[in-house]
């Protein structure tokens, strides 16, 4: 007696746990490197910001530094909820979020900062380069964990199921 050959099951839905783990996995990587792109380009309008105000108008380091701080969050915000999270998270919600982490993070960078620059004799663009990677790192783990969570891939703008597996 022959054994029955059972059919090769070809649903793209029925994905092995590994697959879907690789798949979630690269989504993050993803989502990592999109932050990164979008933190320098919001990097790059506070340098920008923050030069114009120092250098030309001739403010000292820490309003100098705030002003270019909300520039910069305002953008990293905008173009990172739309295009890196995919977000339809409500907004004021998120925006709200976001201003408690800049609650904490910007008194002890701005304390911080012109603490280093004024009575330690530090660069004044160094500390704003430290400044900013720890801004990068811990904004980075706040917004995708805290601001949006669960909430991130559900704006509509893309499928983002991945169909090749």
């Amino acid at each position: 007696m022959e054994a029955k050959k059972l059919p090769e099951q070809k649903n793209d839905a029925v994905r092995s746990p590994d697959a879907s783990l690789n798949s979630e996995k690269k989504k993050e990587l993803i989502r990592a490197v999109k932050f990164t792109f979008f933190s320098i380009s919001a990097g790059l309008v506070e340098i920008l910001v923050f030069t114009l105000l120092s250098e030309v108008v001739k403010l000292p380091y820490w309003p100098a530094y705030l002003i270019a701080l909300v520039c910069s969050v305002v953008y990293n915000f905008t173009v990172n909820r739309k295009f890196t999270f995919h977000s339809a998270a409500n907004v004021p919600i998120a925006m709200l979020k976001v201003f408690g982490y800049y609650c904490v993070f910007t008194p002890l960078s701005t304390i911080g900062g012109n603490w280093l620059e004024k009575d330690c004799g530090w660069n004044k663009y160094l500390v704003l380069a430290i400044s900013m990677i720890l801004n990068f790192v811990t904004e980075y783990l706040f917004t995708r964990f805290c601001v949006y969570g669960k909430q991130v891939d559900n704006d509509g703008s893309r499928d983002m199921s991945d169909k090749s597996e």
